[in-house]
């Protein structure tokens, strides 16, 4: 897949497009592409100030996420193929997301989990993180299971976001005309 792709015009995706709902697929292949993918991921993901960007959210459906709990220089990790377990504690917290611009969602996460995952060049690795870093990995995990913290919405705050929403759809059908947005109603777990 990737190589057919311009990774150097890729742009950080937005509600609703389709390609946030989608589950991904894992990458079995770690070459120059998947590296180039990963530091444009990161570029992106800096330029905006974020902690986390996933694949769907540069439009690849690949279970790939890149993260950086400081922003600091030298603090960047790529996980390709993540996998979670031994959450511990909850705690409720804000959460954005790059896609989906001026809107914050209360998401009750685990405190503290392992990240078992790739890195670019194909090595297994495990880490064991709290707080921010856990919560990282658990909202780009979800995003590659096609979940958004829309889906943790409560009512209320579908009512205050209802306005952005509507402008975000907006946004993209008009730059999409022929495309069809993902605007069904959120998914509660």
């Amino acid at each position: 897949m990737l190589e057919q792709i311009d990774i150097e015009s890729l742009v950080i995706v937005e509600y609703p497009s389709p390609v946030l709902r989608r589950k991904c697929e894992p990458i079995s292949d770690f070459d120059d592409q998947v590296k180039r993918l990963a530091i444009r991921m990161c570029e992106l993901m800096h330029s905006r100030k974020g902690v986390g960007l996933a694949g769907p959210q540069v439009g690849l459906p690949l279970r790939i996420f890149v993260w950086n709990p400081t922003g600091g220089p030298g603090d960047d990790y790529v996980s390709i193929n993540p996998i979670l377990s031994d959450f511990d504690g909850l705690a409720e917290g804000d959460e954005g997301c790059l896609s989906i611009p001026d809107v914050t969602v209360q998401v009750r996460r685990a405190v503290s989990a392992k990240l078992t995952a790739y890195d670019v060049e194909g090595s297994l690795y495990e880490i064991v993180g709290q707080d921010l870093m856990a919560r990282i990995w658990q909202h780009e995990t979800d995003h590659l299971d096609g979940r958004l913290i829309l889906d943790f919405q409560s009512p209320g705050e579908e009512i205050a976001h209802r306005k952005i929403l509507k402008e975000l759809t907006a946004k993209y059908q008009k730059a999409n005309p022929s495309k069809r947005a993902s605007t069904s109603k959120s998914r509660r777990r």
